[in-house]
């Protein structure tokens, strides 16, 4: 992970009301690089391209976008759902939480605030972490493959705000239709770990949250995020409003810009 020692994260907590929380996975609820390594690393031998150079550009974008400028042959759903599948089973003891996600995961899964898993990774991917790593499986995702453009289109954010029913007053994406209760883009709170994906949720509108867990501050500040943390423990459920529908999220120990 980045080093944070120049760094002073030390502002005071903020309390802020959201209409729903979006995650990404990989870098904010868990960290599964050396699993993602082994697996690029792998693949670069079958394509014939140093997987060094892949994992380059790869974070944080979808393996059907990286397949398709290094081996557009390969660059099929079914080839990449198939492949991602075997990460966790083939690298399950390669991955670790991020700190405190578990716990905010399950404090609004306990509580029934609404949230969402919006990630560059296939469904077979996101769902063989959860089950290895035994986290809280969300009611809705939006994975790669159900997205025409990846991260940092904002579609995918977008798309997870609709499924939890709230529009966000842009034109309907992927054929779903945009009836959801209105809601200020600003009442939605992406957390990030990877500059494309702060990008996705500022270009929706959306108020973002970055973990510095993979990505240099400097990057994290360039893509506009809100607020930039060390990692989870920073993010925690103060209240759910059910009548409001308001979920209050406590954010603490922010860098201090």
């Amino acid at each position: 992970m980045p080093h944070h020692e120049e760094h002073k994260f030390s502002a005071p907590p903020e309390v802020h009301s959201f209409a729903a929380l979006l995650f990404d996975m990989d870098g904010t609820i868990i960290d599964s690089t050396p699993a993602i390594v082994k697996y690029w690393m792998q693949l670069g031998k079958e394509i014939g391209v140093p997987g060094e150079t892949i994992l380059e550009t790869s974070h944080g974008r979808r393996s059907i976008d990286v397949l398709a400028i290094l081996a557009p042959e390969l660059a099929t759903w079914d080839y990449v759902c198939k492949a991602e599948g075997q990460v966790p089973v083939n690298y399950g003891d390669d991955a670790v939480e991020v700190p405190g996600s578990r716990s905010l995961l399950e404090k609004l899964e306990s509580a029934g605030a609404p949230w969402a898993i919006v990630t560059s990774g296939t469904r077979p991917l996101v769902t063989g972490w959860l089950g290895v790593m035994k986290l809280a499986h969300p009611k809705y995702m939006v994975t790669a493959e159900e997205v025409t453009k990846g991260k940092p289109d904002p579609a995918c954010y977008r798309l997870g705000a609709k499924r939890l029913g709230l529009s966000d007053g842009s034109t309907k994406e992927q054929g779903e239709l945009n009836d959801g209760k209105q809601v200020d883009p600003s009442q939605l709170l992406v957390l990030e770990d990877a500059p494309a994906g702060v990008r996705a949720g500022k270009a929706a509108g959306y108020k973002v949250v970055a973990l510095a867990t993979t990505h240099a501050i400097s990057q994290l500040r360039e893509a506009g995020a809100d607020w930039i943390v060390r990692d989870m423990r920073s993010v925690t459920l103060s209240h759910w409003d059910a009548k409001g529908s308001k979920v209050g999220i406590e954010i603490k120990d922010a860098l201090v810009v």
